[in-house]
């Protein structure tokens, strides 16, 4: 009699292998830093193996990856984050990795500073525009108008 544990294991591995598609790997990664101190949020474009500073952040992506296009949108990237208080010793905050469709997940949480993954993006893609202000509203006339 025959095992059928090879041919269910077969079975499994050709119905199943499909839904795990690659990730693509970027050259470019689109964060997001909010100094929550000024009140300001800032993009960071970062280069997979270069450093960039955000304040006394010292941001060091090591991987950047995005979902294939028939996939769900999603971006990973592998980040390191140091902080240089000035006079002090440097000190690692974060290393791990973020994912852009889940921020709250793994995202950079400091008294001072936050940093979450916005996208990966290939070297020459657009970097998308920063988040704006709405619009001001016409100002209302006050008082009387004249007829």
């Amino acid at each position: 009699m025959r095992n059928p544990l090879p041919a269910a294991a077969a079975l499994v591995a050709v119905f199943v292998a499909p839904a795990h598609a690659a990730m693509t790997p970027e050259p470019i990664a689109v964060l997001q830093g909010l100094d929550k101190v000024a009140a300001k949020v800032s993009q960071i474009v970062a280069p997979v193996g270069s450093s960039v500073t955000f304040g006394t952040l010292s941001i060091l992506v090591r991987d950047c990856e995005t979902a294939p296009p028939d996939a769900a949108p999603d971006n990973a990237a592998f980040i390191q984050i140091y902080e240089t208080p000035p006079g002090e010793q440097t000190k690692r905050l974060f290393s791990g990795w973020m994912f852009s469709s889940s921020p709250a997940l793994s995202g950079l949480e400091h008294p001072v500073y936050d940093v979450t993954l916005l996208a990966c993006k290939a070297a020459s893609a657009p970097v998308p525009p920063p988040a704006s202000p709405p619009p001001a509203s016409a100002p209302k006339p006050s008082g009387k108008t004249q007829r």
